[in-house]
């Protein structure tokens, strides 16, 4: 299974040090940035499976950062946790009506931040999300690596599209599919 991609963002070089070293313990790939520019030319070339970003920094702060991020339909579902110093109710507000899909104090010990990582990542990714992974439901198997279904030992072959349409609904299983979100997914 391939690792998720996080990017942390934030110009105190101890806080990237530190939380870079525990995040790739945990097994994610992990990349920073000192700036919200920085971060932009990153995830130009590089998109993260969720960002840790502080808001006070220079040339571009967190919250420009993520509100530019939203605004882009290529970024916009990239989950962003602030991390920062700012405790106050209404740059919280004003973080999460940003965009942002959590909001953390600093100071915060790292095994808090790294469940709280794992908490956005549970809501924000499913499976069809990360590549190679297979799903099998009942005697359904899906292979999405070979690109076909098995049916009670039946290799069964489907065009491209009504495969990748298959797997999605699979994917989401239980949860209710607007038709707009399965074309965008697909």
């Amino acid at each position: 299974m391939q690792k998720l991609s996080i990017l942390i963002v934030d110009d105190e070089a101890d806080i990237l040090e530190l939380i870079e070293y525990n995040l790739k313990k945990e097994g994610y790939d992990v990349s920073t940035a000192n700036n919200g520019n920085e971060a932009l030319e990153h995830i130009s070339h590089s998109i993260p499976d969720l960002i840790v970003l502080d808001i006070m920094m220079p040339k571009m702060t967190g919250l420009e950062l993520c509100e530019h991020l939203k605004k882009k339909p290529a970024y916009s579902e990239i989950p962003v946790i602030f991390l920062t110093a700012k405790s106050d109710e209404a740059t919280e507000i004003t973080g999460l009506n940003t965009g942002a899909d959590d909001y953390i104090v600093k100071p915060i010990s790292i095994s808090r931040l790294i469940s709280r990582i794992k908490t956005v990542l549970r809501r924000t990714k499913s499976p069809h999300q990360i590549p190679g992974h297979n799903i099998e439901i009942g005697d359904l198997k899906i292979d999405r690596d070979q690109y076909i279904v098995i049916k009670q030992d039946k290799k069964l072959r489907f065009p491209r599209k009504e495969f990748e349409v298959l797997y999605y609904l699979a994917a989401n299983a239980g949860k209710v599919i607007s038709r707009s979100s399965l074309l965008n997914e697909i």
